[in-house]
Order: structure tokens, then C-alpha cells, then sequence
């Protein structure tokens, strides 16, 4: 069952918006703090399109944290055979299990057929990595009944809504005085 948060982002959410290269509208759209804390809570297995076999690179950094949280890490990179102890995949359609949500770490022209895919194979949602932005790839996601995330990282905003960004001085954007809690 899937929880829903839209209530608890009106007495938990500020207004303050992180530094994001997209217009006020688009952000309520593609931002939403309920969206996102549904989706994290919802997702089970993720395809990191254009992981990394370089752990300096961000997407190493995000998809091991994101195993480190329990998440299936499923990798993408057609020049890699193993990522992080886990199989590596040339594309999407190659995958032989469902997958939840595609985070994509490629350039923004390369979004539409990595939604295509994303589509082609059931995923439920995609998500474009900080300061990756295709509208065209969102609407063809959005139309085929697919949640969309653009310009936000998914490590800093699972850090966030589960309450351990603050401990190493991120501003988290939470102003609340409840004891902190994991919401997934």
C-alpha cells in the first residue's frame, strides 16, 4: 500500500526552494515534495541509467548510497559487465525483472529514448538527475502514465525526507519541531 504525504507536507514542508534551473510552475510540477516522498517510499528497484564504473563520479556515489538504503540497484552502462556487485545491463529492455523508477544520469538530448525504454519496460516512474532537463522526454513519460521527476537529485532528497541530510549540515528545507522519523 502506498502511503500518501500530501498532508504531512503542509505542516512539514517550508516554502524555500532549492536552487533548481526550472521556472516556478514546472517546479510545483516536477518537484513536488509529495510526489517525490510517495515515489521513495513506493520504489523497491531502481535502474540507474549511465552509472559510473568510476566511484568518484556522482552516479557511483548515489546508486551505492541508494543500495546502501536498501534499494535494488539495477545498472546501465552498455561499456560496463559489473557495477557495484550487481550485473550490468546494456539498456533498459534489456533487464529481465520489473523495475520501479529509472534514474537517469545521461545528457538531457539522450532523455526521450531512455523514456521510450523506461515506457517499453513498465517502469512506473523516471527521474532526471540534478540539472538534467527534457520537457519533451517528461511529457512522453507524463502520457503514458508515468511519474516524473526532473532537476533533483534522489540521494539528497531520500536524505532529506528521512530525516539524515541535516546531520552532516545540509539544509534540508524541513522546519519542524516534531521529533525526527523515518517516512519510509
Amino acid at each position: 500500500m502506498t502511503q500518501s504525504f500530501a498532508a504531512a507536507d503542509a505542516a512539514l514542508a517550508c516554502d524555500i526552494r532549492m536552487n533548481s534551473v526550472l521556472p516556478a510552475e514546472l517546479q510545483a510540477r516536477y518537484q513536488s515534495p509529495a510526489l517525490i516522498r510517495n515515489l521513495l517510499a513506493a520504489t523497491r528497484t531502481i535502474a540507474v541509467v549511465g552509472l559510473s564504473k568510476d566511484p568518484q563520479r556522482p552516479s557511483y556515489f548515489v546508486a551505492s548510497y541508494l543500495k546502501y538504503e536498501g534499494y535494488r540497484v539495477i545498472p546501465v552502462n552498455p561499456s560496463a559487465d559489473e557495477i557495484l556487485g550487481e550485473r550490468c545491463y546494456p539498456d533498459l529492455a534489456s533487464i529481465p525483472e520489473p523495475v520501479d523508477l529509472v534514474d537517469i544520469f545521461r545528457p538531457a538530448p539522450a532523455c526521450v529514448e531512455i523514456v521510450r525504454q523506461a515506457i517499453a519496460i513498465g517502469a512506473k516512474a523516471v527521474w532526471m538527475q540534478l540539472r538534467i532537463v527534457n520537457l519533451e522526454a517528461a511529457k512522453l513519460a507524463e502520457e503514458a502514465g508515468l511519474a516524473v521527476v526532473i532537476d533533483r537529485c534522489i540521494k539528497m532528497e531520500h536524505g532529506r525526507y528521512n530525516g539524515s541530510l541535516h546531520w552532516v549540515g545540509m539544509n534540508t528545507e524541513i522546519i519542524t519541531a516534531r521529533k525526527a522519523r523515518r517516512f519510509f
